[in-house]
């Protein structure tokens, strides 16, 4: 097959890490894989790493005509199967370029569980063939919430890579970090956008602290709240118990450390950075959003807490660092569950069938 994907985010978090992995996938099963981004993206060198051919369009608003058409010509030259777009801005300029070129399919996996409106104004959320969620709670919130058909949207979770099943501890690595050898770690890993909840984790630092003084907390990742994170750790005065590490390209060597894993998330799908601690078989507390109760089964593989709780964020940091033979036990389970069911592989069979069914269908 050969296989197009759109991606408008100038990022690289769990989203991008996902259409990144899926291409690379595909392309190692034998099939053409593209990207299409925009000029400054990160996605572009981490997908020209990858050996994914990239081609880049301004992608400025929905409406932008010049990225239509260019894009129109870059389908038709290549004479794609499959387009799969991500975005919001992508999935209108890749979806009125899709049937302007008559691309056999169209696909929009949907990332966040923000609900879609479908209307005349927003006609193109009816033009995909299909819908990819990124698990059962956001599948049923596009069908419930926002009146999608039932038979137009499929559930494909998020796949993590073998590499995190094979993490071994090592408190060594701690000393990279500037950390002592035996300071409990609680780990926060994601973008640093607005509804990953960031201040959540801060707020529940000084409770931790309180009963384990050396923890230290690290937020891992980048992104356009970082400034602002960084002022609101000074001014609750907890800066010295919380690292910014910034971008880290090593996340199994960041949790071959860590004691505690972290979700403070106001909204999610199913992320990435949950199911790779839950592998590498690190704890987790997480907040109850989205598809997290799907891996997340409080008191069995993990804990759950509500969204914008910073004390019941802190009483499970607490209760887990507290418990050793309760943390090995929630992390077994969980690491039993994601093998079973979230594994890259897993990922990329399903949607190397989908793709293949909807082409054949065509």
């Amino acid at each position: 097959m050969r296989i197009l994907h759109t991606e408008w985010s100038d990022g690289l978090g769990g989203q991008e890490k996902r259409v990144l992995t899926e291409a690379a996938g595909l392309l190692e099963r034998g099939h053409y894989v593209s990207i299409v981004c925009r000029g400054h993206a990160k996605i572009k060198s981490e997908a020209v790493r990858l050996g994914i051919n990239v081609h880049t369009l301004s992608f400025r608003k929905p409406y932008d005509i010049v990225s239509i058409m260019g894009l129109v010509k870059f389908l038709k030259d290549n004479k794609f199967d499959i387009v799969n777009t991500h975005s919001g801005v992508d999935s209108w300029i890749g979806g009125i370029a899709s049937k302007i070129a008559k691309v056999p399919v169209l696909v929009r996996t949907r990332h966040l569980n923000i609900p879609l409106k479908r209307n005349i104004f927003n006609f193109i959320h009816y033009l995909p063939d299909v819908y990819i969620s990124c698990g059962d709670n956001m599948r049923n919130n596009l069908i419930i919430n926002c009146g999608f058909p039932e038979n137009k949207v499929v559930s494909i979770p998020t796949g993590v890579g073998m590499e995190f099943f094979d993490v071994k501890k090592n408190k060594e690595t701690k000393i990279k970090y500037g950390l002592d050898i035996n300071s409990p770690v609680i780990t926060n890993v994601g973008i640093l956008r607005s509804v990953k909840g960031h201040e959540v984790t801060l707020q529940s630092v000084k409770a931790v602290t309180d009963v384990f003084p050396d923890a230290k907390f690290l937020i891992v990742g980048d992104g356009p709240r970082q400034e602002a994170l960084v002022k609101f750790a000074k001014d609750l005065g907890i800066a010295k118990h919380v690292i910014f590490t910034g971008f880290v390209k090593d996340i199994p060597g960041i949790y071959s450390f860590t004691d505690v894993a972290i979700l403070s998330s106001w909204s999610e799908g199913l992320p990435q950075g949950l199911l790779q601690a839950m592998a590498a078989g690190v704890p987790v507390v997480a907040t109850k959003v989205g598809g997290v109760p799907e891996v997340v089964i409080n008191e069995k593989t993990g804990l759950l807490i509500a969204p914008g709780d910073h004390e019941g964020l802190a009483k499970g940091i607490i209760r887990i660092l507290n418990n050793q033979n309760e943390a090995k036990s929630f992390s077994g389970n969980a690491k039993e569950l994601v093998m079973r069911g979230h594994s890259v592989n897993h990922m990329i069979d399903k949607i190397e069938s989908l793709y293949k069914n909807l082409l054949e269908a065509k």
